[in-house]
């Protein structure tokens, strides 16, 4: 059940000023004042943490950071920070999370946290015979790694596996060696690759061949997440549930669709993994590639019509994301979005971030195959336009709401209104 003490359904978000919606956020979340700081502030990053953190810094790319309303997952209410420029992105998952909130939200469950890394071993006389070796000593070969290890086994991770197997290449035939490690709440990169060229003396002495390259795999077949929701007909309507079905079900045969379908549902995904400091692009990877593990590239999501008439989706997908390390401890802003979220491990959070794609998925396909996505698309990209046309503050929201009411949003439109405005004032 979720908390009745608290609500992520905030009517009337979008139209509170700035500080109003910090406030919320922070009352929900129970931010601290430092981080309510952080979020009032336009320079969050200092350019002095900024360039130790990338090479040949020159400055700040700034994004909006917003907050996704609506959202229960797993009993509790949730508001999502996002970190990106599309303001559509936000919008649809919040409205698709608050269309399924009277059936109890999102049901995710995830894995756990445990990734894959491999060691390439070429220069091998007989491949086969190299491999042997190796799966015979395994005990061996995971003694000699567990000291690199020791920094993630003292919060309860560790190795967990090992295994090696022949792999024909135009180069000849070569060994791969493989570690299953569990990562715990990290990301589990730093961790992974340490153990892999810690282990790699060891697996050249008992392998009689070169390693190569020692580097975690971003497909995290082992580290799924699924999300599942029902949506009511009597809360969406019939046409909608069979607008998603039809919409779905090409999207699962045709890869053009599936591209852009899977596209849809990390935009909500990325934007999650950009706002809490993790690795958008490791993410986006993994998703990719695993669509396309039964030898067809197909849809990440799937959907289907209940018995009673109601709507049920379920999305399954790799998330290799953490709570610790890397940025989302050096990136302040993260840890203000980690705080909002109220997550504390790494499956909570994967858990949540389903749960967005999955929203985002259904509220595209909704749009989609009823009204069209693009009248309500463009509706919020209106204010883009009028700032693109050099309207500020005040201005940008009239000649928005201008270009919707006469129903012209567009780049011209914008440049239009913003000099008939000013000679105005003249």
């Amino acid at each position: 059940m979720a908390d009745e003490t608290k609500t992520s359904a905030l009517s009337g978000f979008y139209k509170l000023a700035r500080s109003e919606r910090i406030a919320k956020v922070a009352a929900f979340s129970g931010l601290s004042e430092e981080q309510k700081k952080q979020l009032a502030s336009d320079s969050p990053l200092g350019f002095e943490v900024a360039g130790r953190m990338a090479e040949n810094a020159l400055g700040l790319h700034a994004m909006p950071l917003c907050v996704a309303t609506n959202f229960i997952v797993n009993g509790r209410e949730v508001l999502v920070p996002m970190a990106l420029e599309e303001p559509s992105v936000v919008a649809a998952a919040s409205n698709g999370a608050k269309l399924c909130r009277d059936t109890g939200g999102f049901f995710a469950v995830a894995d756990a946290p445990v990734m894959v890394g491999q060691v390439q071993i070429v220069g091998l006389k007989d491949a086969g015979k190299a491999v042997r070796e190796l799966n015979s000593k395994k005990a061996e070969i995971m003694k000699a790694a567990e000291p690199y290890a020791s920094g993630i086994a003292k919060y309860g991770g560790g190795i967990r596996a090992f295994s090696a197997r022949t792999l024909p290449t135009e180069r000849g035939e070569m060994a791969i060696a493989e570690f299953d490690v569990d990562v715990r709440d990290s990301m589990g990169a730093n961790t992974i690759n340490t153990i892999l060229e810690g282990a790699a003396p060891k697996i050249e002495e008992i392998s009689g061949g070169k390693v190569r390259l020692r580097i975690l795999s971003n497909l995290a077949v082992k580290r799924l997440v699924k999300a599942k929701a029902v949506w009511k007909r009597d809360t969406i309507g019939a046409d909608a549930v069979e607008g998603v079905l039809d919409g779905w079900a090409f999207a699962d045969v045709d890869i053009y669709r599936a591209c852009t379908h899977n596209k849809g549902i990390m935009n909500g995904i990325d934007a999650v993994a950009v706002a809490t400091g993790n690795d958008w692009r490791a993410v986006e990877a993994g998703a990719h590639a695993f669509a396309a593990t039964g030898g067809r590239y197909r849809s990440l999501t799937r959907f289907k019509k209940l018995a009673n008439g109601d709507l049920e989706g379920e999305i399954e997908l790799p998330l290799a994301v953490g709570t610790v390390g890397g940025a989302t401890r050096s990136l302040p802003s993260a840890q203000a979005s980690l705080a909002i979220l109220g997550v504390k491990t790494s499956q909570e959070l994967a858990c949540v971030m389903a749960s967005v794609g999955l929203a985002q998925n259904f509220a595209a396909l909704r749009a989609l195959s009823t009204e069209g996505i693009q009248k309500g698309h463009m509706a919020l990209h209106a204010k883009n336009l009028a700032i693109a046309a050099g309207a500020a503050g005040e201005e940008a929201d009239r000649i928005a709401e201008r270009m919707i009411s006469d129903n012209d949003i567009s780049a011209k439109k914008a440049a239009e209104l913003l000099s008939g405005m000013r000679k105005g004032k003249k």
